[in-house]
């Protein structure tokens, strides 16, 4: 049986009572899951910028929400004034731009870790 450590401060008290006990823990054998993006034709690559081109294809044209077009409770679309300023004429702003960048390499990554752990890439 052991003791509770105590600590007071910075310092610990050890604790007096000690468990002589030999437990082996077996070294976990862990597969480590790699992509390489070898060059701007690769696969990889592909998909990446599909994704990202998709995303942001949807978010400048209208078929996703942005700063200026808000979703609501039917998951329609209207419009509205978000008050920040562009010069895109649908009204695509910098915050867009970022949000549905990121989103479309979020979805990239999982379509690219998807098809290499089924094997198809």
């Amino acid at each position: 049986m052991t003791s509770i450590p105590q600590f007071s401060g910075l310092r610990s008290t050890p604790s007096t009572t000690r468990v002589n006990s030999q437990v082996t823990i077996a070294p976990m054998k862990r597969k480590a899951m790699g992509v390489r993006c070898d060059f701007i034709g690769s696969p990889t690559n592909l998909v990446m910028v599909t994704a990202t081109t998709l995303m942001l294809f949807a978010g400048r044209f209208g078929l996703a929400p942005s700063a200026n077009r808000k979703a609501t409770a039917g998951l329609k679309l209207e419009g509205r004034d978000s008050g920040l300023q562009t010069g895109d004429p649908a009204g695509f702003t910098l915050a867009d731009t970022l949000a549905c960048g990121s989103f479309g390499h979020i979805i990239g990554v999982g379509v690219v870790l998807g098809l290499k752990q089924i094997g198809a890439l």
